[in-house]
């Protein structure tokens, strides 16, 4: 499993932006508007084109929690997809069951998400699927299971919850605890600031 070990705050420094959206990643910047480390607060050198699209790859890696071998396999399936690379990648990645846990409300960031999916606490179509990367496809319903519906994690993460998803390719029902994907995912409707194009051109070389 992909494991994201440096702290989220050095992160958000690193790429000089909130790619988590965590308000408290904001106070972070505000305060310390530059890289972490000795050198941190030196003047920043101009990325290369290539730097800016090696980048770009990092913070979509860093969001969804995947590797490189993982993330070249994603670009490689996108590519032979029909329509737009970019997007096609990001809506494999969107399609992930431990983003699909996380956008549902069930947990609240995505490595929460992957760990309560690696420990076989949910159902999709009634099976019990433990793997973060599966694949999820219009039609298909995500629950909570019953022994784990008074999870502290997941009660607390559903909480944060307000009115509908603002997200319409799922639909949730809080009170049963149950998701469903009703379409795949635009790129307009996933609220990720990155530049998947970038990624794109980097492969491309």
């Amino acid at each position: 499993m992909a494991k994201l070990k440096t702290p989220k705050g050095k992160l958000v420094r690193k790429f000089g932006e909130n790619i988590f959206g965590n308000p408290k990643f904001d106070r972070i910047l505000n305060r310390k508007p530059y890289k972490a480390g000795q050198h941190g607060q030196t003047r920043r050198r101009r990325l290369s084109n290539y730097g800016t699209q090696l980048r770009e790859k990092q913070k979509i890696k860093v969001l969804y929690g995947v590797l490189e071998k993982q993330f070249r396999n994603y670009f490689e399936k996108a590519d032979k997809m029909v329509g737009e690379t970019g997007t096609n990648l990001m809506q494999l990645l969107e399609q992930r069951l431990d983003n699909v846990v996380y956008r549902l409300g069930f947990a609240p960031t995505r490595p929460a998400a992957r760990q309560l999916v690696n420990h076989a606490h949910f159902l999709v179509n009634n099976r019990k699927v433990n793997i973060s990367s599966y694949n999820v496809k219009p039609g298909d319903m995500i629950q909570v299971r019953e022994s784990s519906k008074k999870m502290d994690i997941i009660l607390d993460s559903m909480k944060r919850i307000k009115g509908d998803l603002d997200l319409p390719w799922l639909e949730l029902d809080k009170a049963k605890m149950t998701g469903s994907v009703i379409a795949f995912p635009e790129r307009e409707d996933m609220h990720i600031l990155v530049n998947e194009q970038l990624v794109v051109e980097l492969y491309s070389k």
